[in-house]
């Protein structure tokens, strides 16, 4: 702060006019604590500035030139029509690492004092006519969440001249009337197309990637809403949705990421819930390290292969080179089960049940995606031990019957249950079943949970075995004798072993990560923001005072906020997650916005007509749908509604899915159905190289244009699950693989996945 003192004094603007706060990490937050200590000391508490950084689309190689620009915090204005009269196809916001890089900043105080002299010349700055030309003190980040100096508009104006910095004055209003036709004119699909999946606004023609960029934005929601529509940009939907909605924020290690308080509640009921169902079948949880040696991790040869792309390794402790690397855990089973052959002695120690909540690291990509693809992530993994197959046969199913309860008890997000083929199983496993999602908007399959049947390889290779309690005695005796391990220091046969006795353990392993969160964004979310599923939602009920006005007396003001403030504390008396917003510094509008981002399932609205009537005002926020309740037994109607929404959002979700699972007999038809963002099942051989050649010809036609959607992405399909509910897609008998012309074994589910 002391450079930029010098910079202004040197101008003879005053430095004095600052102000310590509390820190702010939102524009309403930082309103809230200016105006906590401006007032006292004589500042204005009515005008902020806005500073909104992007990076205009480039080539790859090329090093961008971010776009700073500085507005009052109501202007209006349109990300599209400034790129236009800059110059760029696109313009989109800019990535915190940028902001870190260029301005030394981050969202939260970045602003026209994050320009210098030193960083000009990387820089090109927007600002707001109406703002360049004032006598009106504006509030501005002095370079911290907690500092804020108040300078005139014709003052910032003054300073980023001084910088040397590209200054472009535009008039928002002048250029937004000048703009072309709205974007919602332009992109009405004629009366007989048909709606594009999951949208509330119909399919948006686009001739280019230019005019489909402009289709996909939302006029007006520059402020604090999402920007684009989920059908129309849905990676840049996404990131929105995650980021406003304060799901989450981006650390300053590429892939991972912050999980705030509002994603985090999500991950908490999970774990409660699917921690209690599992503690019911005699599942303990323990902690093993993040360490594992590189002698224990590559012990399974099978298994680390499918894993050693992306193992991190750490080399160094302080300035010294470590004499053997050790890997940070990719998954547990090379760490765990060298222990397990120490503590399992005899079949009395079976069935041995561990589970852990952990995080675990997976390094080599390079498209980070949150939630669904991070260096780091959050999860459960159970590892147990079983004396036969069987037994571990119904552990595998009644776990995975536990994921998909997870889904759909929790998260209102239908699932297809199955098995996955060899080549998509487990690595180093006997066989894999998976629970399945989808995600309409893109077409894609997400893996939502996978439960392994080991088999006995990891077991043979860790030698974790008993004495078999059915063999004779003699044959125990012999087995006592001999040992593990033959005398050369080779491995025994899994047969030999039989033959002395012994059973080696038959093992499971099952898994559910944070990737969940993301999975429920994707499908329940919309072009206003987060939909939240009412059992996992940090705050259920948000409670908001209306009809205050300027006639409001303080009497009835108060009646009204204390009648808010009431519901709230019955509600939480009767176990439901409720909030009055009684910020009094923002309209209803604002606060409806703000809990319609961050997707609490009811609003309820309460006025002085309300309170004559002795009824409130309840909005679902999954349908916009609104209702009069009484106070009476509000309770009981608030928790029969949320369960009703839950019920909904899942039927919904679930005609959907059903919708988009096609059955394909004949491969013509295979990559148009693909391609119109479905699943297809067909009648599959179960052969691995006619899964491989299912990949290339789908991914072949979708990429030469056979295909009728040309925007398809050139993935090809691949093995989803082979669904256990075989029965609905008929008798397979006779049925010949699409593909190779072979019998057909079971339905496969194929498709695009994550």
């Amino acid at each position: 702060m002391e450079s930029i003192s010098s910079a202004l004094s040197a101008l003879s603007i005053q430095t004095e006019k600052m102000v310590k706060h509390a820190a702010a990490n939102s524009p309403e937050s930082w309103r809230s604590a200016v105006a906590d200590v401006a007032t006292s000391l004589g500042f204005p508490t009515s005008n902020y500035t806005k500073t909104v950084v992007f990076k205009p689309k480039t080539a790859k190689t090329a090093t961008p030139v971010p776009v700073v620009l500085i507005a009052k915090d109501d202007s209006d204005y349109n990300t599209n029509s400034v790129a236009k009269h800059l110059g760029h196809k696109e313009m989109r916001l800019a990535a915190p690492e940028l902001l870190k890089e260029f301005l030394n900043a981050s969202k939260d105080d970045v602003s026209a004092l994050s320009i210098t002299k030193e960083n000009a010349s990387q820089l090109v700055a927007v600002l707001d006519a109406s703002l360049a030309t004032s006598t009106d003190h504006f509030a501005v980040h002095a370079a911290s969440s907690e500092q804020t100096l108040f300078m005139t508009g014709a003052e910032i104006a003054k300073y980023l001249q001084s910088t040397g910095v590209k200054l472009e004055v535009i008039d928002f209003a002048k250029l937004k009337a000048e703009a072309a036709t709205p974007v919602a004119k332009a992109s009405a699909p004629p009366s007989s197309s048909a709606s594009a999946p999951g949208s509330t606004q119909g399919p948006i023609p686009a001739s280019s990637k230019a005019s489909a960029a402009e289709a996909a934005q939302i006029l007006d929601a520059e402020q604090m809403g999402i920007t684009v529509r989920k059908e129309g940009d849905f990676p840049e939907w996404y990131t929105q949705v995650l980021r406003k909605g304060d799901m989450l924020d981006y650390y300053d290690v590429s892939g991972c990421y912050i999980l705030k308080p509002w994603s985090y509640f999500v991950w908490e009921s999970i774990q409660a819930w699917f921690d209690a169902e599992i503690k019911k079948i005699g599942v303990e949880n323990c902690y093993f390290p993040m360490f594992v040696s590189q002698q224990v991790l590559e012990k399974e040869k099978d298994h680390i292969e499918g894993f050693a792309p992306e193992v991190a390794w750490v080399t160094k402790a302080g300035s010294s080179d470590l004499e053997r690397p050790v890997a940070i855990r990719p998954t547990s089973e090379t760490v765990m089960y060298p222990y397990y052959a120490n503590w399992i002695q005899s079949h009395r120690d079976l069935p041995l049940k561990l589970n852990q909540w952990n995080s675990v690291v997976r390094w080599e990509f390079k498209h980070p995606q949150p939630f669904l693809r991070t260096r780091e992530f959050l999860w459960q993994e159970g590892h147990t031990a079983h004396i036969s197959l069987k037994e571990a046969d119904k552990e595998v199913m009644h776990i995975l019957d536990l994921y998909r309860q997870v889904y759909e008890k929790l998260l209102a997000v239908p699932v297809v249950p199955g098995v996955k083929s060899e080549k998509e199983k487990f690595a180093g496993g006997l066989y894999t079943t998976t629970v399945e999602g989808f995600v309409p908007t893109t077409g894609r399959g997400i893996q939502g949970g996978t439960s392994h049947c080991l088999g006995r390889n990891f077991s043979h290779m860790f030698e974790i075995m008993v004495e078999d309690p059915d063999a004779p005695e003699h044959i125990k005796v012999k087995g006592r004798a001999k040992g593990k391990g033959k005398g050369d220091g080779r491995r025994k046969t899994i047969e030999e072993y039989e033959a002395e006795g012994k059973l080696l353990v038959w093992q499971n392993s099952w898994g559910l990560s944070t990737r969940t969160i993301g999975v429920m964004v994707m499908v329940h979310g919309d072009d206003t923001g987060l939909v939240m599923p009412p059992r996992v939602a940090q705050i259920q009920v948000a409670i908001v005072p209306c009809g205050i006005g300027v006639k409001t007396t303080a009497q009835e003001k108060d009646a009204i906020w204390d009648a808010c403030d009431q519901t709230a504390k019955d509600l939480k008396a009767a176990g439901i997650r409720a909030k009055a917003d009684l910020r009094d510094n923002y309209s209803p509008g604002y606060k409806f916005n703000h809990w319609e981002l961050r997707g609490v399932p009811i609003r309820l609205e309460i006025g002085p007509k309300d309170l004559e009537k002795k009824s409130v005002v309840a909005v679902r926020r999954d349908t916009k749908a609104k209702t009069s309740l009484s106070v009476d037994n509000l309770s009981e109607s608030i928790s029969t509604l949320l369960d009703q929404i839950h019920d909904d959002m899942f039927a919904k979700a679930d005609a959907e899915y059903r919708s988009r699972r096609k059955v394909c007999e004949q491969w013509d038809d295979f990559t148009r159905i693909l391609n119109d963002k479905c699943h297809v099942v067909i009648p599959w051989c179960e052969v691995e190289a006619c899964e491989d050649e299912i990949k290339k010809r789908s991914a072949r036609q979708a990429t030469q244009g056979e295909a009728e959607d040309e925007k398809a992405p050139s993935m090809g399909a691949k093995s989803l699950c082979i669904p256990f509910d075989q029965a609905q897609f008929g008798d397979i008998t006779g049925k010949k693989c699409p593909q190779c012309g072979v019998d057909a074994k079971r339905w496969t589910m194929f498709g695009r996945s994550y």
